[in-house]
């Protein structure tokens, strides 16, 4: 019994062909590889990808090959007799040209050679980096013979001559990763006769991603020793500001101040350096696994490519990192540093709420007892001008009753006082309730 099929995911089949869409090449002892890498200036990730791809069309349409399709990043094809591979990185595009065979002179020619020269000028950015892999067959391979060996140690600078035995001691891959006075980072590789195409190819592919990826990841140093020297700056005033708050009983707006525009630059530079500090490490682990995928074996007690990684490649990187790591760090500190003048500033009004409010039950009393005053003086007058009024109505009755006049107002002032007195305690009252 089959079931019924259930509807794929729009994304499937083209997430699997990703991981099938760069091969390595086929490639046959002897030949060469010519690598150019083109990146534009200052943060490129946003560049428009239409202009890469047109720059790759114009190439192909003057050998009259094939184009990739429209949204593609990546492409592999024949050039003439020669293969080209292109791919559109997040902030470069690489060209690679494979042919068979090798110059009479070891790394001869330049890349005007293999690329037409008004193309190169209408490049949507400028050279990154130019690799040059020579790739010969040669019996010594792993022992290398002394004609072989001293052949080799010709082509580069010795000093920095890295050379060692890869993929099980298959072949014997050899730079300086130096530029030569052509412009171009030499690769020699002696392989075996029996090596197979692919193996070659990987071994040629990591060797040039090795160059390209260390390229990119030395961008971020110049930005590390910038951010360094200005955090260093921002280091001794960030101190000297921490200093001040602690010693000094006030000047919390002017320090406030300071804090402020100090963080304003430590988020700038954060932000300004982000994205090239964190390329870095992805590119200098990129690196390390391409060197790691060679499987090094020692030659002719040469230093191998990851040993020149690690005393020339990794303190570059770690300086990055340490510029990273301590523009962090005060961006942290003044996070602190902001949160105890908030805290000081905070209980600074919280004292001057309680002087505030002292001063206020004190105006309270004052007025409290100002109001009892008028009080007393209203029953007084009230009661006074009552009494006399009083006295006008009792003149006659006194007389009538042949009573002394003094002595009836006498007995009527206490009620009258007593009736004013509760009359304006009334009132007061219910004034109060309305509030």
């Amino acid at each position: 019994m089959t079931a019924e099929r259930l509807e794929d995911h729009p994304q499937r089949y083209a997430l699997s062909n990703e991981l099938h869409a760069r091969p390595f090449p086929e490639l046959r002892a002897p030949c060469h590889a010519v690598v150019l890498a083109i990146k534009q200036s200052g943060q490129a990730e946003n560049r428009d990808p239409e202009a890469d791809r047109a720059h790759l069309h114009d190439l192909l349409n003057r050998h009259g090959a094939d184009h990739p399709p429209p949204d593609g990043n990546h492409f592999s094809g024949r050039l003439g007799r020669n293969l080209l591979k292109w791919e559109r990185h997040t902030e470069f595009v690489t060209y690679t040209i494979y042919a068979d065979g090798v110059a009479g002179v070891p790394f001869t020619g330049s890349i005007a050679t293999t690329f037409p020269r008004d193309w190169l000028n209408q490049a949507p950015g400028k050279v990154l980096t130019s690799v040059l892999v020579r790739v010969e067959l040669a019996e010594s391979v792993p022992d290398l013979d002394e004609a072989d060996y001293d052949r080799m140690r010709d082509w580069f600078v010795p000093e920095s001559l890295a050379m060692s035995s890869v993929v099980d001691q298959q072949a014997i891959a050899a730079s300086d990763f130096r530029i030569d006075t052509a412009g171009h980072v030499r690769f020699a590789l002696l392989a075996r006769a029996y090596i197979g195409p692919r193996r070659l190819g990987r071994i040629v592919q990591r060797l040039v991603e090795i160059e390209t990826y260390k390229s990119m990841a030395m961008l971020a140093l110049p930005a590390a020793r910038e951010v360094a020297a200005r955090v260093a700056e921002l280091d001794r005033e960030m101190t000297s500001l921490v200093r001040t708050m602690v010693t000094s009983g006030g000047g919390e707006s002017e320090t406030l101040d300071r804090l402020l525009s100090m963080s304003a630059e430590i988020e700038a530079l954060s932000s300004s350096s982000a994205f090239r500090f964190g390329a870095a490490e992805a590119y200098a682990a990129i690196v390390h696994e391409r060197i790691s995928a060679l499987r090094e074996e020692r030659v002719k007690g040469r230093q191998t490519l990851a040993e020149f990684m690690l005393r020339r490649f990794d303190p570059a990187m770690r300086t990055c990192s340490s510029a990273k790591n301590r523009l962090d760090e005060l961006s942290q500190r003044a996070t602190r540093a902001a949160t105890l003048l908030r805290t000081r500033v905070e209980v600074n009004i919280a004292a001057q709420n309680r002087s505030l409010l002292k001063s206020m039950d004190r105006r309270a009393a004052l007025q409290l007892r100002l109001q009892q005053m008028v009080e007393g003086l209203s029953v007084v007058a009230i009661s006074y001008y009552a009494v006399s009024l009083t006295g006008y109505i009792l003149a006659p009755i006194s007389r009538h009753l042949n009573a002394d006049e003094a002595q009836l107002q006498a007995m009527v002032a206490i009620p009258i006082i007593g009736v004013v007195w509760w009359m304006i305690r009334r009132l007061r009252q219910r004034v109060t309730e309305r509030r």
